[in-house]
């Protein structure tokens, strides 16, 4: 029981991780129709904002972590709405092929750009939060895990709270469900788009930090895997859905745990992309997405 509550612990810390990362993903094709494949490398960005900015505040205190959290996120909302600005926006309207090829340069840039600007070789990342280990009989759990499912949980609700109590979030649910009609009542297009780039960004911001507080070596390339479980996550919630990417990221967290502390501990990286074929071939709508029909 102790090994299984163990589990679940470790399962839902790296879950509320993946599923902060899934939400900007879901948001930003729930408005725009297409995958944001730079939306990891934004992840990687907040991790290196967090290491330079963690230098600058007294060490594990609880003041200096939420500053450097807040100032991360801002740091990355601020490059989503530049990406969008100048990458995306340019080509909207277009085919959808080509914003998929220059989200992947994108990838791309901010890849090979962290690697020429922090250096390829992993550093090793900042205690900002205080640390503790809370140990119940064989039960052990430290206090990065609590802060990581803590901040997780107040931003998902945080989220939910935008989207369904304000006028913002009532523009994008607008835009997502008939662009064209919100135009026409005076919904400017733009905006949404680049607050919900901005707000997808610094979701990825804070996942980055969170990530390194658990996992603390990091690097430019280290968005690869999680960016890729994290769309695993948003498709098996339901790609467009805000509750099925936070749930797809807990369970996939979860199964992904209790892989890695079984004799299948090999095969662990490898059950996103089981679950991802599986959910594509027996329900491609998602556990909580609905099934549309699109005319060709």
């Amino acid at each position: 029981m102790t090994e299984f509550l163990q589990q679940l612990i470790n399962g839902l810390s790296l879950g509320a991780i993946y599923a902060l990362l899934a939400l900007g993903y879901t948001m930003v094709y729930g408005v725009l129709r297409f995958i944001n494949f730079a939306h990891a490398d934004v992840f990687m960005i907040g991790s290196f904002a967090g290491y330079y900015l963690g230098q600058h505040v007294p060490a594990g205190t609880l003041w200096g972590g939420m500053s450097v959290l807040l100032a991360a996120m801002l740091i990355c909302a601020v490059l989503g709405v530049a990406i969008e600005r100048f990458a995306y926006r340019p080509l909207r309207g277009g085919p959808t092929l080509n914003v998929l090829i220059t989200a992947i340069g994108v990838s791309l840039l901010l890849e090979n750009g962290g690697q020429l600007v922090f250096g390829a070789t992993p550093r090793t990342f900042p205690q900002i939060f205080p640390f503790t280990r809370f140990q119940f009989g064989h039960l052990i759990v430290s206090s990065n895990q609590l802060v990581v499912i803590a901040v997780a949980a107040f931003l998902i609700a945080a989220l939910q709270l935008i989207i369904y109590r304000t006028r913002m979030g009532m523009a994008m649910r607008a835009v997502s469900l008939n662009p064209k009609a919100a135009q026409l009542v005076g919904v400017n297009i733009n905006t949404v788009i680049a607050f919900t780039f901005a707000l997808g960004s610094a979701l990825a911001g804070a996942g980055g930090i969170l990530y390194s507080m658990n996992y603390p070596s990091i690097d430019p390339l280290m968005g690869v895997m999680p960016g890729l479980k994290a769309f695993t996550a948003a498709i098996l919630g339901g790609i467009g859905n805000i509750p099925g990417a936070a749930l797809g990221g807990l369970i996939l967290g979860g199964a992904e745990t209790f892989i890695g502390g079984s004799q299948f501990s090999t095969y662990k990286d490898a059950i996103a992309f089981g679950i991802l074929i599986v959910i594509l071939l027996f329900r491609p709508s998602g556990l909580l997405g609905r099934r549309t029909i699109e005319k060709v």
